[in-house]
């Protein structure tokens, strides 16, 4: 049995290589492909807080305009985190990464996900944010977590579901799906809203 009558009506598109929004969306028990089109991930520098994966939503959802069937409805999504006023990203090297647990580390951050629906004539945007705090983090933890985790495909270079999460994180404030990479529970209420 589904809750979602959507499927009813769309083809579900996710466009995202993230297996942890893969595998989230699964737990919706919705039938859905998925569908990557490869964009420049640029905002425009004044962008802060959620406005910046809400934009990177919307322009992923862009890439779909000329493909999309009328019985096609697209989910994109963004994810980053915010801390000391500015944002954290993918990491790009081992000493990047260090460097943004080093800033999380005995601080609070927010992580912020923007998600995009998107069918040929419709588009309907939302977000959600979740306060993450972090205990000190000893250099030998942040290594261990590096050497065997490689969290290069995460914002903030760490998976709240992964050892760092279990062994750090003293609380949260928010969805922990959400830091994950997707609000699901806001996503399963917006898609029973959407076209309603």
């Amino acid at each position: 049995m589904t809750f979602l009558s959507i499927e009813n009506k769309y083809k579900i598109i996710l466009a995202s290589q993230s297996p942890r929004r893969q595998n989230l969306l699964k737990e919706l028990k919705l039938n859905f492909e998925i569908k990557i089109k490869e964009i420049e991930e640029v905002y425009p520098p004044e962008l802060k807080k959620e406005e910046i994966p809400v934009y990177l939503a919307e322009l992923k959802a862009l890439a779909f305009n000329n493909d999309l069937q009328n019985n096609e409805l697209v989910i994109t999504a963004d994810t980053i985190v915010w801390v000391n006023n500015s944002v954290l990203g993918k990491p790009t090297s081992y000493q990047n990464a260090f460097s943004m647990l080093e800033t999380l580390s005995n601080n609070k951050h927010t992580v912020y996900t923007g998600v995009c629906l998107k069918t040929k004539n419709t588009a309907k945007t939302f977000w959600a944010s979740t306060d993450v705090y972090f205990r000190k983090l000893e250099k030998q933890e942040i290594e261990y977590y590096l050497e065997h985790y490689k969290p290069y495909d995460k914002a903030g270079s760490y998976g709240i579901q992964e050892w760092i999460g279990y062994i750090g994180i003293e609380k949260i404030e928010g969805s922990y799906f959400n830091v994950m990479g997707l609000p699901i529970q806001k996503l399963y209420d917006e898609l029973k809203k959407f076209n309603t």
